[in-house]
């Protein structure tokens, strides 16, 4: 016999409302979490996989996480490569919210529901999980409706994958984990300027010492965050003392001089002085940002590119800089390396030419993960070795 048509279950304004008490005990007993979609840049076709996913944006929403004692899986795990993390966690997202906060129509996200693959960032326990299976029927049907999704996760372990989505902790997994190379450059980009005499002639037709007259600009230099100081070297001679030096300031627009303006010409020249621009330089900084990418021109017109995770200054005190960079490639689709003795451009930027900061070093900074150290198997090695014994692995009397 067929159900009772006058009890239904499927009343539209309780169905409503088991989704808005839903929703309201996500957000009392929930966490906020970011929710990252994947964005594939060269899906393998054949084994389903993209060695090179993108995390471009992040969604800040509420989830309920049902592990109320602990992480799931099988905890740590010390094996002969490490120790070895692999937690897990059921994350509960309301549907009506997940469309709401994540599947808008101000982004490029065109599924209605989440997809294996993409990623949750959990800020309590400051970790990133993977998303292995969503469950689309639980609780199942209860008053015909379904109003959650849940999501079945695993740790995640980053493995070269870029990410873009301005939340510095999330940010600081790409810094710490990437495998980067590291760009030493001395940002070297002063100006320079010529000096001319006006040399006054007396009555008997003889030149006496004189006065700058004129400056002409020759190199604008780079990377000034402030007006550099100009100072006259030289121009004296044998034959007079030097009287007031010469002064002059200098225009910046963009990091560079953009103009020179001579104050006072100075007294009793005999020669031209050297103009030189101190100051004013605070190198790389001023036209490199965190999250720009950078390109170099190897021989054979092949360019290679890094994106910036990092600037900083050399530890010896000098003038020295390093660029770490991370998501290394050539546009050949070959392996090279930077190379010293060749300038870098800034493409995020517009391609600024990188004048005055040549590289003059270039290495490798291997990221491994702190879940796969090994440290602390070496570091304990000797106590439960005794290397001073003449047999450490027989019996104490065959010593």
């Amino acid at each position: 016999m067929a159900r009772n048509l006058y009890f239904s279950e499927k009343v539209r304004s309780e169905m409503d409302l088991y989704a808005d008490l839903v929703i309201e005990a996500l957000k009392i007993y929930g966490q906020d979490v970011y929710y990252l979609p994947r964005d594939l840049v060269n899906e393998d076709v054949l084994l389903g996989d993209d060695v090179s996913s993108r995390f471009p944006t992040s969604h800040k929403i509420e989830m309920y996480i049902e592990n109320a004692e602990g992480f799931d899986g099988e905890g740590d795990l010390f094996t002969r490569f490490g120790v070895e993390i692999r937690d897990e966690a059921t994350f509960v997202v309301s549907r009506t919210r997940f469309s709401a906060q994540v599947r808008r129509p101000d982004n490029d996200i065109d599924t209605d529901r989440p997809t294996e693959g993409d990623l949750i960032y959990l800020p309590l326990a400051n970790k990133m999980f993977e998303i292995q299976h969503v469950e689309h029927e639980q609780p199942f049907y209860q008053i015909e409706n379904l109003p959650v999704y849940k999501m079945r996760c695993t740790l995640f372990e980053y493995s070269g994958e870029d990410f873009d989505t301005g939340i510095e902790d999330i940010q600081d997994i790409e810094k710490t984990g990437s495998y980067q190379y590291v760009l030493s450059v001395i940002p070297t980009g002063s100006g320079a300027a010529t000096a001319t005499l006006d040399f006054p002639v007396l009555d008997s037709g003889v030149p006496v010492v004189g006065t700058v007259d004129s400056l002409t600009l020759t190199d604008s230099g780079n990377y000034y965050a402030s007006s550099p100081t100009i100072r006259f070297i030289g121009g004296g001679d044998s034959s007079f003392s030097l009287g007031d030096s010469a002064t002059a300031t200098a225009a910046v627009t963009g990091g560079r001089i953009t103009g020179i303006t001579l104050v006072s010409g100075g007294t009793n020249y005999a020669t031209v002085p050297s103009v030189n621009f101190s100051g004013g330089n605070t190198g790389v900084d001023s036209a490199y940002s965190v999250g720009d990418t950078i390109q170099q021109t190897l021989s054979g017109n092949i360019n290679i590119t890094g994106e910036i995770q990092r600037i900083v200054n050399d530890s010896a005190g000098d003038s020295s800089q390093h660029i770490y960079l991370a998501h290394v490639g050539a546009d050949d689709g070959k392996y090279h390396n930077f190379v010293t003795g060749s300038e870098i451009i800034n493409i995020t930027q517009g391609g600024i030419v990188g004048r005055g900061l040549t590289v003059t070093g270039v290495r490798e900074d291997n990221k491994i993960s702190e879940t796969e150290q090994n440290d602390i198997f070496r570091d304990f090695s000797d106590d439960f070795l005794d290397f001073s014994e003449d047999n450490p692995f027989g019996d104490a009397e065959n010593n």
